[in-house]
């Protein structure tokens, strides 16, 4: 990779985050993983705290503000592909994790946590027409992401249909 844009800087830290924390997400790892100099980050970014913000409005981005843009493309089945996207392979659980825990620690990374958490709850609650069904989607997609090993896959799937299906 001769040139890395904005964008892979930021994907790239998005799975160290994933992989390994907040605390690993630092110049040198990122600069190695993209094979990179520090120079070319810092034409991207001023410094660490300015990558940080960056960073979390990309995962906001990414994992929430880029799902409901998708599900509100499918018309009638939003709830459907909302799921889909949600239980779709990847680093998805592993990276929620990782955001959690740094909003235990940082006042910029809670704030964001808390946005997205509404967001969520607020889409699910409009697609829903119900904002229990709603929380309780919700809490079983982060309740799965928090038990050892994490629920994912068919088990969490099935949790989801056994909330959806209990509804009368």
């Amino acid at each position: 990779m001769a040139m890395a844009g904005k964008r892979d800087w930021l994907d790239a830290g998005l799975v160290l985050l994933a992989e390994q924390g907040a605390p690993a997400v630092t110049i040198e790892r990122l600069a190695e993983r993209l094979g990179l100099s520090k120079g070319s980050f810092y034409h991207h970014f001023k410094g660490m705290g300015g990558y940080r913000t960056a960073l979390l409005e990309h995962f906001e981005t990414e994992r929430t503000t880029r799902f409901v843009e998708q599900a509100e493309g499918a018309g009638e089945d939003r709830l459907h592909v909302l799921l889909s996207l949600v239980l779709a392979p990847g680093p998805g659980p592993e990276l929620e994790i990782a955001v959690r825990a740094w909003a235990l620690q940082d006042a910029e990374a809670r704030a964001v946590q808390e946005r997205v958490d509404a967001t969520r709850v607020a889409y699910l609650t409009e697609i829903s027409g119900d904002a229990d069904l709603a929380r309780a989607l919700y809490l079983v997609v982060v309740g799965a992401g928090q038990v050892v090993p994490p629920l994912t896959g068919r088990g969490l799937k099935n949790a989801l249909e056994l909330v959806l299906g209990r509804r009368k």
